[in-house]
C-alpha cells in the first residue's frame, strides 16, 4: 500500500468516526448542552476559585511546616531521643 494510500484510509477512518459524534450516548449530551447565563457563570468561577485557594492555602500550610515548623521540632524535641 503506497503512503498516499494510507493517508487516505486513515483520513477515512477519522472522518468516519467524527460522523458519528452526534449519535449514541455522547450525541445526546451536545444535543442537550446550552450555553450558560452569565450569574451561573459568575457563580462557577466563585467556586473554582475559592477551591484554588483554599488549595494553596493547604499547600502552604504543608510548606511551611516542612521547612519551618518541622526543624524546629525535630532540634527541639526528638535530638534528646
Amino acid at each position: 500500500m503506497a503512503f498516499l494510500d494510507r493517508a487516505r484510509h486513515v483520513q477515512d477512518q477519522f472522518d468516519g468516526r467524527l460522523r458519528n459524534v452526534g449519535h449514541g450516548k455522547y450525541g445526546r449530551i451536545l444535543r442537550m448542552a446550552r450555553k450558560p447565563a452569565v450569574d451561573e457563570y459568575v457563580k462557577v468561577l466563585e467556586i473554582t476559585a475559592l477551591g484554588a485557594v483554599i488549595i494553596g492555602m493547604v499547600g502552604f500550610m504543608i510548606y511551611v511546616f516542612f521547612t519551618q515548623v518541622g526543624p524546629w521540632l525535630w532540634t527541639n524535641y526528638f535530638t534528646s531521643l
